[in-house]
């Protein structure tokens, strides 16, 4: 699975779990907390089948705080690229970061170590 590759692969996590994962006919769920380099965390949620694909990809301090959420749930229609938004602080963005591989790319762009 790319997603367990890529978080095995990249340079800025130091542990993840897979707290829960459900396989079906035609797709899978998962849900995996990860703990960076510098203590923040990334929960990473995918949903996916043959028709759909749903994803989130919070990213918080070690404190709880958060720095950034990525998803694509159809609640900001206005966006270019709608539903891909990001959540950075108070502000609503749109997102081309639709992977964890993509996610993980924009965390390094903060010095992440």
């Amino acid at each position: 699975m790319k997603i367990i590759k890529w978080l095995e692969e990249s340079q800025l996590v130091s542990e993840f779990s897979v707290l829960e994962y459900k396989t079906f006919e035609n797709g899978f769920y998962i849900y995996i907390k990860s703990t960076l380099k510098d203590n923040s965390n990334l929960f990473i949620r995918e949903y996916s089948d043959s028709t759909e694909r749903n994803y989130s990809y919070h990213w918080q301090s070690s404190g709880g705080k958060l720095i950034c959420r990525w998803d694509n749930a159809p609640h900001h229609p206005g966006l270019y690229n709608f539903p891909h938004h990001k959540h950075f602080g108070k502000k609503v963005d749109p997102s081309n970061e639709m992977t964890l591989h993509d996610v993980l790319k924009f965390i390094a762009s903060y010095n992440v170590k």
